[in-house]
Parts: structure tokens; C-alpha cells; sequence
């Protein structure tokens, strides 16, 4: 919620998150994220069957890293430099990685290395990406990432299924318009 309320302009908020889902929805972002587990659980099978290791390590590397809160938390990392979600994130995974450490065995501990290159990647991405940002757009930006978090909570409290991925195209949108709309002296 105090993501959300980082926004100069209620209005912004809403055109960028009803656009940006329009747009997941159109490129069926969410679709994709799921497809693509379908496709590398398909691709590291044997037989049919998917050999125990590689069952592991495609189980928790796509749990780990698809997802919207890897997206929003390595964003927030780096681009303000707020581990909050990533914490969060690394809390469950943790206790995730042993309930499937249990039960799928070692394969679990390859995931680490897909959790690194994914986030870390992200991270870097969101670094560079904000060097070129002002002040406004950040904050849009982040109001934006914040109505996706929420939608994550919905979806965690099982309250509402939502697509969050579809909300990614949001932070793009937000900046974007921001920006647009200062150039314009609509916005200060």
C-alpha cells in the first residue's frame, strides 16, 4: 500500500496499470510465464518421466524466479535499493526450498544458481535503467510495482486470482506517461 501512495498523480497510476494489464493481457504475459515452465519441464524430461535432479532444479528454479515478485523485488533493489520484497521473497523460498529439498532431494541447491543470474540480472537491469529516471517517474514507477504486490497478495492470501504478470507491462507504462505528460508541463 505505501508503494502505491508514492504516486504525485492517482490518475497516472491508474491509466499506466489499466494500460499496462491491456497490454499483458494482449501479449498473454502470464500465458507465457507458464508456458515456458511446461516447455523446460518437457525439455528435462526423460521418457516422459523427468529425472529426479532435473525435476528439482526446473520445479524450484520456475517457482524461484517466474514470478512478479522476483520482477518487483529485484526492481525495488535496484532502483532504490529496498531488499524489503527480495527478503520477503528469500523467507519463502528458503522455507519452500526445504519442504522440496525433502522431498525431491540435492536438485533443490542447483536452483541457487538460477536465483542469482535471474535476479541478479534484474537487479542490474532495474540499476541502469533508473540512472536514467527522475524523481517523478521513479515515484510512478514504484506506485505502479505497488498495485502489483498487491495483486500478489491476493493471490497469496488466496483471496483472488489474479495475473500479476500481466501487471509488468504497468512498469514501463508509468514512467513513460509521467515523463510525457512533465514534457508536455502537464505534470511537475
Amino acid at each position: 500500500m505505501q508503494m502505491a501512495l508514492k504516486t504525485r498523480n492517482p490518475l497516472i497510476l491508474l491509466v499506466s496499470v489499466l494500460v499496462g494489464v491491456l497490454i499483458g493481457e494482449l501479449l498473454k504475459l502470464d500465458a507465457g510465464v507458464q508456458a515456458i515452465g511446461s516447455w523446460a519441464e518437457r525439455r528435462l524430461s526423460r521418457g516422459g518421466e523427468p529425472g529426479r535432479v532435473s525435476l528439482a532444479f526446473i520445479t524450484t528454479s520456475l517457482i524461484f524466479c517466474v514470478g512478479p515478485l522476483t520482477v518487483l523485488g529485484s526492481f525495488l533493489d535496484g532502483t532504490r535499493g529496498d531488499i524489503t520484497l527480495l527478503a520477503i521473497k528469500s523467507t519463502l523460498d528458503g522455507v519452500t526450498s526445504i519442504v522440496f529439498a525433502a522431498t525431491l532431494g540435492w536438485g533443490v541447491l542447483l536452483s541457487a544458481a538460477s536465483v542469482l543470474l535471474v535476479q541478479g540480472s534484474l537487479t542490474l537491469i532495474a540499476f541502469l535503467v533508473h540512472a536514467g529516471l527522475t524523481d517523478l517517474e521513479t515515484g510512478e514507477l514504484t506506485a505502479a510495482g505497488g498495485i502489483a504486490v498487491l495483486g500478489i497478495s491476493l493471490g497469496l492470501l488466496e483471496l483472488k486470482a489474479i495475473k500479476v504478470a500481466n501487471f509488468l507491462p504497468a512498469l514501463v507504462v508509468a514512467p513513460m506517461l509521467a515523463g510525457i505528460l512533465h514534457a508536455f508541463g502537464w505534470l511537475s
